[in-house]
This record gives structure tokens, C-alpha cells and sequence, in this order.
């Protein structure tokens, strides 16, 4: 089976946005676009009067809709629609299991509370086995009436969170090879801390001891970046070592960004699989696509 993009459809504003960015993505990998909407025969609670053969139905035209909008855009591109019947986290899972690359929508809240992200696509990002984006929709148009502000450009650079004591080279593939695929520039952040001391002398040796330690940092995370760099020498990078905050230095570096890569462990608690603590901040906060890498 050839592998594909595939995007998680419900018919939804987000959605829909995930499927325009899946669809270039389709596009620039020169790999086929699958349309996926997953529906159930169960009662919908927040819609008891509507039966499964009207759920069926749209199940069935929203895809195909998508479709039709995907073609006309982008004519040479090969897009096929699939609807499947069952629990959609482990539908996900498995459609992201055929698929090069999984992209589903991010519903925002607004500016001051974050951007939600429902218990499906977080599911679905703690358990699946390959990359997983997720795309919000773009803000509202202004009323005419209204002064238009000005917007920056949606293609920005990427930025990569980057773990230089546990180098990673799923992450560190994906954003190179996408920022060269788009003709990007990529930024790779690094944050570090210093060791606890608790001596009289602390105030000094704290002092004496960061710019030491951020020079080694420096000096570490690029020697990590060297051979990525010789990979893919049209890729411009630019790298950053900050001392402490990981989730909010990061989103600070993702205003503007075109796509945010973050990792996700491989490993299951007695509870069952979960997402990293600054990975969760960055995908309820971040307004910027963000793309999950799982790794070991």
C-alpha cells in the first residue's frame, strides 16, 4: 500500500483548515491526500434526534465536499475519501499507522484562555505511531466596516524544540526535511538549567557558573546541528539556548512560525500512554500549526 497524508474530517472550520495544510503538505511530498471521517451507529448525546442514517449521510458528503474543494485547487494532486465506522481514537490510530503523516483540526478558545484541544486528537497524539499535526483554523475575517489590521505571513519559519542531552533524530529529520521541502528557514530552540547548589557561595557560583554553562550549551547544540546541516545545506538555521522556561520560550519563538516540531516519548505509564508536559502547553497554546514526533 502507498503510503499518504491523511486528515482527520468532521466537517468543522478546523478540520477544514487541516485539510488545506494537508493538501500542500500532499503536494510538496508528492504523495497522495486521504480524506478520513469517522462515525459511529451509537446515539450522539448532543444530537438525539438525529438517526445513524442522517449521520451516515454526512459522514459521506463531507469528505466528498472536501474533496471537490481539494481537486479544484490542486488539480494534479491525488485525493481519495474514506469513511469508517468506529471508536475514532483507535480509527485514527490506524488510519495514522497507513499514513506517512496524520493531520487533524485544533479548536481555539480565544486569545486569553488558549486553544483547546479535545480528548480525540490528544488520544490520539499520546498513541499513535507516526507524526501528527494539528492545524487550528485562521481567525475570523473582520467586518468591512471594521480597520483591517495587518497579518503576518502564514508561511514562517519552523521551530523545533530540541532536547541536546537526548538528541533525537526523528525530531531533528522531520524539521529539517520539511523546512527544506517548503524552502524555510528553521530555528532550534534548546532550554537548559542549571545544577541546584546550595553552598554559602551560591549567589556567586550561580553567576560565575551560567555564562559557562550557556557557552557549553552553545557549543553542544551545535555540534548536534553539524550534521544536520551538512544534510541539508539549502536548510538556513539559527539556533538559541535560553536558560529555563521550555513551554513559554517556546511559544514565544512559535509567533509567526509556519510549523512547530515537538517530541513525544514512546513510553506508557500504568495509566497508559500521555504527552510531555511542554508538549501539552504547546499544543493548547500554540496559534501555529504543531507537529508531534513520536520517538524512543
Amino acid at each position: 500500500m502507498s503510503r499518504s497524508i491523511t486528515v482527520g474530517l468532521d466537517g468543522s472550520r478546523e478540520s477544514l483548515a487541516a485539510v488545506d495544510w494537508a493538501a500542500e503538505e500532499a503536494r510538496k511530498r508528492r504523495l497522495p491526500l486521504r480524506l478520513l471521517n469517522v462515525w459511529d451507529l451509537e446515539p450522539d448525546v448532543h444530537t438525539p434526534l438525529i438517526g445513524p442514517d442522517t449521520r451516515r449521510h454526512w459522514a459521506e458528503r463531507i469528505p466528498r465536499k472536501a474533496a471537490e474543494r481539494v481537486r479544484k485547487d490542486h488539480p494534479d494532486l491525488d485525493v481519495e475519501t474514506t469513511q469508517r465506522c468506529g471508536d475514532p481514537t483507535e480509527t485514527l490510530c490506524e488510519a495514522a499507522r497507513e499514513s506517512e503523516l496524520l493531520v487533524l483540526g485544533s479548536r481555539g478558545l480565544g486569545a486569553f484562555t488558549g486553544f483547546m484541544v479535545g480528548s480525540v486528537a490528544l488520544s490520539v497524539v499520546a498513541r499513535s505511531e507516526q507524526p501528527v499535526v494539528l492545524v487550528r483554523a485562521e481567525t475570523p475575517p473582520v467586518p468591512a466596516a471594521a480597520p483591517k489590521p495587518r497579518t503576518e505571513p502564514r508561511r514562517g519559519r519552523v521551530v523545533l524544540g530540541a532536547d541536546i542531552d537526548h538528541p533525537c533524530d526523528e525530531l531533528m529529520e522531520f524539521a529539517f526535511a520539511h523546512a527544506e521541502r517548503h524552502g524555510t528557514a528553521l530555528h532550534v530552540l534548546h532550554d537548559w538549567h542549571l545544577p541546584p547548589l546550595c553552598s554559602p557561595e551560591s549567589a556567586a557560583a550561580v553567576v560565575a557558573l551560567q555564562g559557562e554553562v550557556a557557552s557549553a550549551k552553545e557549543g553542544a547544540l551545535a555540534e548536534v546541528l553539524e550534521q544536520w546541516q551538512s544534510k541539508y545545506p539549502d536548510v538556513v538555521v539559527t539556533q538559541e539556548c535560553r536558560l529555563g522556561r521550555p513551554a513559554s520560550d517556546l511559544l514565544e519563538a512559535a509567533r509567526g512560525a509556519g510549523l512547530v516540531v515537538v517530541g513525544r516519548r514512546n513510553r506508557r505509564s500504568r495509566i497508559g500512554a500521555h504527552i510531555g508536559s511542554v508538549t501539552h502547553a504547546v499544543l493548547h497554546h500554540c496559534s501555529a500549526p504543531v507537529a508531534v514526533v513520536p520517538h524512543d
